[in-house]
């Protein structure tokens, strides 16, 4: 059930309000007056019931998602320190007096991801391009692709095969099974002797290790099948049959037991080999730098695979297909999608006119400037490693990230404008007390 509007017209003589207590030139203070909280209490309110315990206010909810994709803050954080010591993320809230306590339980924004979903998300992330005016419609892109890594540990067999055994240990005793052996001591003292087994004087040792770890692991999910009820735990003991029947060439190969869906990707970097996580594709508007397109994709798709559907998320958000799209040579392929023409660097033709050879040579140069932004991305805004759950996760943190950059954008340009402004005025009364001097000096010599 939706939450009930709170009266805020009262006027209260005893203390002030945030909004007469705080900077006005603050620009998470301009950027609260800039967006349009009513757009989101409308467009969200068909996902409330008209029974039940009220919900908290969508205003907030939305808020906390923002401000958490805008300074890179965990849900903890966000709830159980910032919002409170912060009069500013108060204000951005909705709230018109300092509050004490946290705005909501930190497991509430999961709750408010999972109740909106992608839809939802892609509204706030629409919301933060339209937000740019025509600085969002720019008719020249630039697009490329990145890796947003899982929050999971560097994936080994060993590492597997000793938390199937963990999981198969928990299950018996979960569901009262007795065990012929849980190998608890034993399991751990394994995963130790496989420790640096690259090295000579270990290798034979380490690799007997792995072995029997492997065998250990299927013994225990065997017994399970034998001793558990039919289709009881099905889905887990079947992840742990393919665990252990996969092998080093296999293809479609589990990484993690609790994020099956990760998969392997090999971006060519010299410090880092294999990442592991999903493939994301970025647009970015080549003369403005805002963000136009955020897509994840559920397999190790090649990039110039990538380009029509993210070219169709773009058309979603800005209601206009890109007249050209710059890409790097990794996007090889097509060089018309619809209406949007495909820039690939390549030399220039023959038939190339002085004019057509300078405009392609400034796509391509302008095209690297997607690098840098898919670096801040990364370190600013929690692209570098998700901590959402599943592939729904993966989208909702990857767009999240791209409405945090907008609007982090369109702050600064909202101080920027009011700076401008105040340094207009003092200009202004700078030239009249001048003028005003000059004229009583004038007066004096006159007289």
């Amino acid at each position: 059930m939706r939450s009930k509007k709170r009266a805020t017209n009262q006027l209260n003589f005893l203390s002030p309000t945030l909004a007469e207590q705080l900077n006005p030139k603050h620009e998470l203070y301009l950027l609260s007056n800039r967006i349009d909280w009513d757009y989101f209490e409308k467009e969200f309110k068909e996902y409330y019931s008209d029974k039940g315990r009220p919900a908290h206010p969508i205003r907030l909810m939305v808020s906390l998602l923002i401000l958490k994709s805008i300074y890179n803050l965990s849900d903890e954080k966000l709830v159980e320190e910032h919002w409170e010591m912060n009069a500013y993320f108060q204000y951005f809230s909705g709230e018109t007096h300092q509050r004490w306590g946290q705005p909501c339980a930190a497991s509430d924004l999961v709750y408010f991801r999972k109740r909106i979903g992608e839809e939802g998300i892609k509204k706030i992330f629409k919301h933060s391009i339209d937000k740019h005016g025509k600085d969002g419609k720019d008719p020249d892109v630039s697009i490329d692709s990145t890796v947003q890594e899982k929050n999971i540990t560097y994936p080994t067999d060993s590492k597997l095969h000793k938390k199937i055994i963990d999981k198969c240990v928990k299950i018996a005793q979960k569901e009262g099974v007795k065990l012929r052996r849980s190998y608890k001591r034993t399991s751990k003292q394994l995963i130790r002797d496989t420790y640096n087994g690259n090295h000579p004087k270990r290798r034979k040792k380490s690799n007997a290790a792995k072995r029997k770890l492997k065998t250990i692991a299927g013994r225990l999910v065997r017994e399970l099948e034998r001793k558990l009820p039919i289709d009881s735990y099905k889905t887990e003991l079947d992840l742990f049959k393919r665990v252990l029947a996969q092998q080093k060439n296999s293809k479609n190969k589990i990484y993690s037991l609790h994020e099956p869906e990760v998969y392997c990707m090999s971006k060519g970097k010299a410090h880092k080999k294999y990442e592991y996580g999903c493939k994301a594709s970025v647009v970015l508007t080549q003369k403005t730098g805002i963000i136009v397109g955020a897509l994840t994709f559920k397999t190790n798709v090649y990039d110039g695979h990538t380009l029509p559907d993210v070219l169709k998320q773009t058309i979603e958000l800005t209601g206009k297909a890109p007249k050209t799209a710059t890409v790097d040579r990794g996007y090889k392929g097509k060089q018309m999608i619809g209406e949007t023409r495909i820039n690939i660097p390549k030399p220039p033709l023959k038939r190339d006119t002085p004019n057509q050879k300078r405009k392609k040579r400034e796509y391509f140069r302008r095209r690297a400037a997607i690098e840098p932004i898919i670096g801040h991305l990364k370190k600013d805004h929690r692209v570098a490693r998700n901590y959402l759950k599943g592939q729904m996760g993966d989208s909702i943190n990857f767009m999240m990230a791209a409405a945090g950059f907008n609007f982090r954008k369109l702050m600064v340009k909202l101080k920027e404008k009011v700076l401008w402004f105040f340094f207009k005025i003092e200009e202004i009364y700078f030239i009249e007390n001048l003028i005003l001097l000059y004229q009583s000096k004038q007066h004096k010599l006159i007289a």
